[in-house]
């Protein structure tokens, strides 16, 4: 599993910052050598020894992240965090271990106390990346997981790897000129003067605009204009005779600039669209998110409380075989007590082991279901961003189409107004 570790202080918050209810669940598994039963109280115990040296990253943190595809038990957490222990030097140190589940991944979270108590000075951590990466390229191997590039060799590490945003830029397929031949031949064919005319090719993507050399021609979607005559295969006097109604025909450089602004119009409304209903579906999904997660929470809380009802039982009902009275005396003498109460806490300890196995089991279980349900959501929202950016990417061309008409006619304006007001030389 991955692990990444910093040296730090600010016990108080990074205490609320494990305990954060960001976090689908959160489980507070293990508080070693501390007097407080909660987290926050048990850092700050760590913060307290510290006072007493120079030490102002006090904290040793490190974060277990198994591979997304993996189903991982607490038993091999555990030994991970024992590996770490041992090559860092922590073995006896104070030490706290809680669990997070967020978007169906289990990972762990686990604080060491820098402090040495009996020599009131911080314990010297160095070379801990190297370290940590020589535990992780262990831990692969041993659970036969897929190793990553970059713990395999160092000159193939990716960068990109540890990002999320993933950038792809659909191509546009370019009109089949066939296509185009037959959309101006139909139109001709079913039109009797220009007005219709005008409407058919509109029917099939084209405006009409008025050409620089006294033409007609028809522009498209993405401002490409096309001589009529050409792809009508008439002469340009027979395309002026059918058209002669259309004396309101706009330039090439403005039917572009509309087109685009009502391609921009239409786009924005389709994404707009698009947008609504991937958002009904995602949110559909997140509240099935919410009603997983808290049947999950149920199911463990009525677990645990059984689990501890159960333990409980189990205790009374053993200390009950212990002998009491002259025959309890006895046993206090001989030595028998203690072997007995020996024998009753490796008892305790192996039913306590098959009870995690038991949890494990249960948190695996749901594991499974949470990432079922975020493997649809993710492909919903990567689906969405993926037509979303191809929107945007249109909508800003057609944009740019209508801006760079209106600079044009802004200049040809200023231009001509120059010509015919601008100052004039005299002698």
């Amino acid at each position: 599993m991955l692990m990444q570790d910093s040296q730090r202080g600010g016990a108080k918050n990074l205490a609320l910052h494990l305990l954060s209810n960001e976090n689908d669940h959160v489980e507070v598994f293990d508080l070693r050598g501390f007097v407080s039963q909660n987290l926050v109280g048990a850092l700050n115990e760590i913060y307290a020894h510290s006072k007493g040296t120079r030490a102002r990253k006090f904290i040793y943190a490190v974060s277990f992240n198994p591979p997304p595809s993996e189903q991982v038990s607490t038993e091999a957490f555990i030994d991970a965090i024992g590996r770490v222990e041992n090559k860092m030097g922590l073995e006896n140190q104070s030490r706290a271990i809680v669990f997070h589940e967020k978007f169906g991944r289990r990972h762990c979270h686990v604080v060491w106390s820098r402090v040495c108590t009996k020599e009131m000075k911080a314990i010297q951590l160095s070379h801990t990346k190297l370290k940590l990466k020589d535990i992780t390229r262990e831990l692969f191997i041993e659970h036969g997981w897929q190793l990553p590039e970059g713990y395999a060799d160092a000159s193939k590490r990716n960068p990109l790897n540890y990002t999320l945003a993933q950038w792809q830029q659909a191509k546009r397929v370019g009109k089949d000129p066939k296509a185009v031949k037959s959309a101006f031949v139909d139109a001709w064919a079913i039109s009797d003067s220009g007005t219709a005319f005008s409407a058919a090719l509109q029917e099939r993507g084209y405006l009409l605009a008025k050409g620089d050399r006294r033409g007609f021609v028809a522009i498209d979607e993405t401002g490409e204009p096309y001589s009529v005559a050409k792809w009508c295969g008439k002469k340009a006097k027979e395309v002026r005779a059918k058209l002669h109604d259309l004396d309101h025909l706009r330039s090439v450089g403005e039917t572009r600039g509309l087109y685009a602004s009502q391609m921009a119009s239409h786009l924005k409304s389709l994404q707009m669209t698009r947008a609504a209903a991937i958002g009904g579906r995602v949110s559909k999904l997140e509240r099935n998110r919410a009603g997983m997660i808290e049947q999950h929470r149920k199911q463990r809380t009525q677990f645990d409380t059984a689990t501890e009802t159960m333990r409980l039982a189990e205790n009374k009902s053993r200390m009950m075989n212990l002998n009491t009275g002259r025959r309890g005396l006895f046993d206090r003498i001989t030595g028998r007590r203690q072997e007995m109460m020996a024998r009753l806490r490796f008892e305790e300890f192996e039913l306590a082991r098959q009870r995690q196995g038991q949890k494990d089991e249960l948190i695996l279980t749901q594991l499974q279901e949470r990432q079922r349900l975020e493997r649809r959501i993710h492909l919903l929202q990567n689906f969405e961003q993926q037509r979303g950016q191809a929107l945007s990417s249109d909508i800003a061309q057609y944009l740019d189409i209508r801006q760079g008409v209106r600079d044009k006619f802004e200049r040809e304006s200023q231009k001509q107004h120059y010509s015919r007001d601008g100052p004039s030389l005299s002698m």
